[in-house]
Protein backbone atom coordinates (compact mmCIF):
# COMPACT_ATOMS: atom_id res chain seq x y z
CA UNK A 1 0.00 0.00 0.00
CA UNK A 2 1.10 3.61 -0.55
CA UNK A 3 1.63 6.04 2.29
CA UNK A 4 -1.77 7.64 1.66
CA UNK A 5 -3.41 4.22 2.09
CA UNK A 6 -1.35 3.58 5.22
CA UNK A 7 -2.64 6.88 6.61
CA UNK A 8 -6.23 6.00 5.75
CA UNK A 9 -6.07 2.54 7.34
CA UNK A 10 -4.28 3.72 10.47
CA UNK A 11 -5.96 7.08 11.01
CA UNK A 12 -2.52 8.72 11.26
CA UNK A 13 -1.93 11.76 9.01
CA UNK A 14 0.66 11.42 6.25
CA UNK A 15 2.77 14.20 7.80
CA UNK A 16 2.91 12.31 11.11
CA UNK A 17 3.84 9.06 9.35
CA UNK A 18 6.70 10.87 7.61
CA UNK A 19 7.84 12.22 10.99
CA UNK A 20 7.84 8.70 12.45
CA UNK A 21 9.84 7.51 9.45
CA UNK A 22 12.43 10.28 9.95
CA UNK A 23 12.67 9.45 13.65
CA UNK A 24 13.21 5.76 12.95
CA UNK A 25 10.04 4.72 14.78
CA UNK A 26 8.61 3.21 11.60
CA UNK A 27 10.74 1.17 9.17
CA UNK A 28 11.09 2.50 5.66
CA UNK A 29 8.88 1.08 2.95
CA UNK A 30 10.14 -0.67 -0.16
CA UNK A 31 11.12 1.98 -2.67
CA UNK A 32 9.30 1.65 -6.00
CA UNK A 33 10.63 4.91 -7.47
CA UNK A 34 12.60 7.94 -6.41
CA UNK A 35 9.57 9.43 -4.67
CA UNK A 36 7.36 6.45 -3.81
CA UNK A 37 7.47 3.48 -1.46
CA UNK A 38 5.20 0.56 -0.71
CA UNK A 39 4.13 -0.39 2.79
CA UNK A 40 2.77 -3.65 4.18
CA UNK A 41 0.59 -4.93 6.98
CA UNK A 42 3.71 -5.03 9.18
CA UNK A 43 4.05 -1.26 8.78
CA UNK A 44 0.39 -0.84 9.70
CA UNK A 45 0.83 -2.91 12.89
CA UNK A 46 3.96 -0.96 13.88
CA UNK A 47 2.22 2.34 13.16
CA UNK A 48 -0.72 1.39 15.37
CA UNK A 49 1.66 0.49 18.19
CA UNK A 50 3.60 3.75 17.84
CA UNK A 51 0.35 5.71 17.77
CA UNK A 52 -0.85 3.95 20.92
CA UNK A 53 2.44 4.65 22.70
CA UNK A 54 2.59 8.32 21.68
CA UNK A 55 -1.05 9.40 21.63
CA UNK A 56 -2.65 7.12 24.22
CA UNK A 57 0.32 6.27 26.43
CA UNK A 58 1.64 9.85 26.13
CA UNK A 59 5.23 8.57 26.08
CA UNK A 60 8.18 10.71 25.00
CA UNK A 61 9.99 9.45 21.92
CA UNK A 62 12.95 8.22 23.98
CA UNK A 63 10.66 5.81 25.85
CA UNK A 64 8.92 4.79 22.64
CA UNK A 65 12.29 3.83 21.18
CA UNK A 66 13.10 1.79 24.28
CA UNK A 67 9.85 -0.15 23.96
CA UNK A 68 10.36 -0.72 20.23
CA UNK A 69 13.88 -2.06 20.81
CA UNK A 70 12.35 -4.71 23.06
CA UNK A 71 9.61 -5.48 20.52
CA UNK A 72 12.24 -6.04 17.83
CA UNK A 73 14.49 -8.23 19.99
CA UNK A 74 13.38 -11.86 19.56
CA UNK A 75 15.56 -12.87 22.52
CA UNK A 76 13.30 -10.90 24.88
CA UNK A 77 10.34 -12.96 26.06
CA UNK A 78 6.87 -11.48 26.12
CA UNK A 79 6.80 -11.10 29.92
CA UNK A 80 9.91 -8.91 29.85
CA UNK A 81 8.57 -6.98 26.87
CA UNK A 82 5.34 -6.25 28.73
CA UNK A 83 7.35 -5.29 31.81
CA UNK A 84 9.39 -2.80 29.78
CA UNK A 85 6.15 -1.32 28.50
CA UNK A 86 4.51 -1.12 31.93
CA UNK A 87 7.56 0.52 33.47
CA UNK A 88 7.74 3.00 30.57
CA UNK A 89 4.08 3.97 30.96
CA UNK A 90 4.07 4.25 34.78
CA UNK A 91 5.38 7.37 36.46
CA UNK A 92 8.15 6.75 38.97
CA UNK A 93 7.78 8.99 42.03
CA UNK A 94 11.01 9.54 43.93
CA UNK A 95 11.28 8.22 47.45
CA UNK A 96 11.82 11.00 50.01
CA UNK A 97 14.95 10.84 52.12
CA UNK A 98 14.84 10.28 55.89
CA UNK A 99 11.05 10.11 56.09
CA UNK A 100 9.87 7.68 58.80
CA UNK A 101 6.33 7.78 57.40
CA UNK A 102 7.55 6.76 53.96
CA UNK A 103 9.74 4.00 55.38
CA UNK A 104 6.80 2.58 57.35
CA UNK A 105 4.56 2.71 54.27
CA UNK A 106 7.22 1.01 52.19
CA UNK A 107 7.47 -1.83 54.69
CA UNK A 108 3.70 -2.25 54.55
CA UNK A 109 3.84 -2.34 50.76
CA UNK A 110 6.60 -4.94 50.82
CA UNK A 111 4.76 -7.05 53.40
CA UNK A 112 1.50 -6.84 51.44
CA UNK A 113 3.07 -7.95 48.16
CA UNK A 114 5.04 -10.70 49.86
CA UNK A 115 1.92 -11.94 51.65
CA UNK A 116 -0.01 -11.96 48.38
CA UNK A 117 2.76 -13.94 46.72
CA UNK A 118 2.85 -11.58 43.75
CA UNK A 119 5.92 -11.93 41.55
CA UNK A 120 6.88 -8.30 41.00
CA UNK A 121 10.31 -6.71 40.91
CA UNK A 122 11.74 -4.58 43.69
CA UNK A 123 12.19 -1.66 41.27
CA UNK A 124 8.64 -1.66 39.89
CA UNK A 125 7.48 2.00 39.73
CA UNK A 126 4.05 1.06 41.03
CA UNK A 127 5.59 -0.16 44.28
CA UNK A 128 6.45 3.46 44.98
CA UNK A 129 3.07 4.68 43.77
CA UNK A 130 1.38 2.32 46.20
CA UNK A 131 3.77 3.36 48.97
CA UNK A 132 3.03 7.02 48.27
CA UNK A 133 -0.71 6.45 48.61
CA UNK A 134 -0.34 4.47 51.84
CA UNK A 135 2.01 7.09 53.30
CA UNK A 136 -0.30 9.97 52.36
CA UNK A 137 -3.35 8.32 53.92
CA UNK A 138 -1.44 7.80 57.17
CA UNK A 139 -0.14 11.36 57.17
CA UNK A 140 -3.68 12.70 56.74
CA UNK A 141 -4.87 10.72 59.74
CA UNK A 142 -6.80 8.10 57.74
CA UNK A 143 -4.43 5.13 57.61
CA UNK A 144 -5.63 2.37 55.32
CA UNK A 145 -5.92 -1.01 57.03
CA UNK A 146 -4.56 -4.29 55.71
CA UNK A 147 -8.04 -5.62 54.99
CA UNK A 148 -8.78 -2.71 52.67
CA UNK A 149 -5.45 -3.12 50.89
CA UNK A 150 -6.12 -6.81 50.36
CA UNK A 151 -9.63 -6.08 49.06
CA UNK A 152 -8.22 -3.63 46.51
CA UNK A 153 -5.51 -6.12 45.60
CA UNK A 154 -8.07 -8.88 44.99
CA UNK A 155 -10.12 -6.64 42.70
CA UNK A 156 -6.99 -5.55 40.83
CA UNK A 157 -5.79 -9.12 40.36
CA UNK A 158 -9.16 -10.21 39.00
CA UNK A 159 -9.07 -7.34 36.49
CA UNK A 160 -5.49 -8.25 35.51
CA UNK A 161 -6.45 -11.88 34.93
CA UNK A 162 -9.26 -10.69 32.65
CA UNK A 163 -6.81 -8.43 30.77
CA UNK A 164 -4.31 -11.21 30.13
CA UNK A 165 -7.02 -13.72 29.19
CA UNK A 166 -7.98 -11.51 26.25
CA UNK A 167 -4.54 -11.95 24.65
CA UNK A 168 -4.94 -14.52 21.89
CA UNK A 169 -2.35 -17.22 21.12
CA UNK A 170 -2.04 -15.93 17.57
CA UNK A 171 -1.50 -12.28 18.50
CA UNK A 172 1.79 -10.75 17.42
CA UNK A 173 4.10 -9.06 19.92
CA UNK A 174 3.11 -5.67 18.54
CA UNK A 175 -0.59 -6.48 18.85
CA UNK A 176 -0.12 -7.62 22.45
CA UNK A 177 1.84 -4.50 23.39
CA UNK A 178 -0.62 -2.20 21.62
CA UNK A 179 -3.41 -3.84 23.60
CA UNK A 180 -1.41 -3.45 26.83
CA UNK A 181 -0.95 0.27 26.16
CA UNK A 182 -4.67 0.73 25.59
CA UNK A 183 -5.54 -1.23 28.73
CA UNK A 184 -3.08 0.79 30.83
CA UNK A 185 -4.24 4.14 29.49
CA UNK A 186 -7.97 3.58 28.99
CA UNK A 187 -9.32 0.58 30.87
CA UNK A 188 -7.65 1.75 34.08
CA UNK A 189 -9.70 4.93 33.65
CA UNK A 190 -12.79 2.76 33.18
CA UNK A 191 -11.99 0.85 36.36
CA UNK A 192 -11.59 4.10 38.29
CA UNK A 193 -14.90 5.35 36.89
CA UNK A 194 -16.68 2.13 37.84
CA UNK A 195 -15.23 2.33 41.34
CA UNK A 196 -16.57 5.87 41.77
CA UNK A 197 -19.98 4.87 40.41
CA UNK A 198 -20.04 1.92 42.79
CA UNK A 199 -19.25 4.23 45.71
CA UNK A 200 -22.14 6.47 44.67
CA UNK A 201 -24.46 3.45 44.64
CA UNK A 202 -23.27 2.21 48.03
CA UNK A 203 -23.52 5.71 49.47
CA UNK A 204 -27.09 6.08 48.20
CA UNK A 205 -28.03 2.72 49.66
CA UNK A 206 -26.55 3.53 53.05
CA UNK A 207 -26.96 7.26 53.52
CA UNK A 208 -29.72 8.58 51.22
CA UNK A 209 -33.04 9.57 52.78
CA UNK A 210 -35.93 7.11 52.18
CA UNK A 211 -37.55 9.44 49.66
CA UNK A 212 -34.33 9.83 47.73
CA UNK A 213 -33.82 6.07 47.64
CA UNK A 214 -37.32 5.64 46.21
CA UNK A 215 -36.69 8.21 43.48
CA UNK A 216 -33.42 6.51 42.67
CA UNK A 217 -35.07 3.11 42.35
CA UNK A 218 -37.66 4.61 39.97
CA UNK A 219 -34.87 6.12 37.91
CA UNK A 220 -35.51 9.68 39.12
Amino acid sequence: MRISELARHSGVPVATIKFYLREGLLPKGEATSATRAEYTGAHLRRLRLVRALVEVGDLPLSRVRAVLRVVDDPATDLHRALGTLHYAVADDPPAPEDDPGWDAARRRTDDLLAGLGWRVTDHAPDRRRLTRAVAAMAELGRPVDDGALRAYAAAAHTAAEHDVARIGPGDTREEVLEYAVLVSALMEQAMTALHRLAREDVSATRFAAPGERGERERGG
